[in-house]
């Protein structure tokens, strides 16, 4: 059946399957539809309102890109530590890094009073993952990235979840459905949350009635911190490979090599 069709047909098929059949588990592989409209009846058994559904799912389809970049994510990490970190901690990193403590000191002094979590990791991580929110945060459609990934049946579980926290985002109203713009794996905001922890962590520290991980620089450094501090972080202590402050940096990245670095990225703008 051709795209532009199948396009067309998609409000008319969450409408009829998604809101008049009882939810179940949506199988991944098969009709890419047909696993839509079982997400749909999820969501709505979640919470998420039929509105959002449908605006949400209207002409979505699945994304051959996305698969295939998730496909070549697989020697990321094989590099040494002196190989990755000399791609990732370069001197104009670490002294646009220093100029942002500089420049959020206030804000940084409140966040790291409130959650424990040191300043230079907070803005080591901000760095590493767009720049200080002037690099790449994605530019796709997480809608249509989450959909993707959770119709593929190697992690259908685990995006099937992630999709169902964007609706959720969503419906709260924190991001519209054009500013749900991320990455290949869905991630949002200048520190790449994954929806499920934009909706477990996500703070609105400037107090604007919404958590905008996007523009919001408060709230991206404050739900940073949050996490951190809510898998375990402990004030004070230190966070080298080893520690348990190490450990609880796995919520951040699993990557022992990532955590590393993040580590040698904070010792650099402590000037240690």
């Amino acid at each position: 059946m051709p795209r532009l069709f199948l396009a067309a047909l998609l409000p008319a098929v969450v409408a009829i399957l998604a809101f008049n059949t009882p939810a179940r588990a949506a199988q991944c592989g098969g009709d890419f539809h047909a696993f839509l409209a079982a997400i749909a009846r999820e969501a709505q058994a979640a919470g998420v309102s039929r509105a959002v559904i449908e605006q949400a799912f209207a002409g979505v389809s699945q994304d051959q890109n996305v698969l295939a970049f998730d496909r070549r994510q697989r020697g990321t990490f094989r590099k040494s530590f002196e190989e990755y970190a000399a791609t990732r901690v370069g001197a104009g990193r670490v002294s646009r890094g220093r100029q942002m403590l500089q420049k959020h000191a206030q804000l940084l002094a409140r966040v790291e009073a409130q959650y424990g979590v040191p300043k230079e990791l907070l803005v080591a991580i901000w760095g590493l993952e767009s720049d200080y929110g002037t690099g790449d945060i994605g530019k796709l459609p997480v809608v249509r990235v989450l959909a993707t990934m959770a119709h593929d049946c190697r992690r259908t579980d685990r995006f099937q979840g992630e999709l169902i926290a964007a609706l959720k985002i969503l419906q709260r109203g924190d991001l519209t459905l054009s500013t749900m713009i991320g990455a290949y794996a869905g991630e949002l905001g200048q520190t790449q949350f994954l929806p499920s922890n934009y909706l477990k962590y996500g703070v609105d520290y400037d107090r604007d009635g919404r958590v905008d991980l996007r523009r919001s620089v408060p709230d991206v450094l404050a739900s940073t911190a949050n996490l951190l501090k809510s898998n375990g972080w402990q004030r004070g202590q230190p966070f080298h490979e080893g520690t348990a402050n190490f450990q609880a940096m796995r919520e951040w990245n699993n990557s022992e090599l990532y955590r590393k670095v993040m580590h040698y990225f904070a010792e650099r703008l402590a000037g240690r």
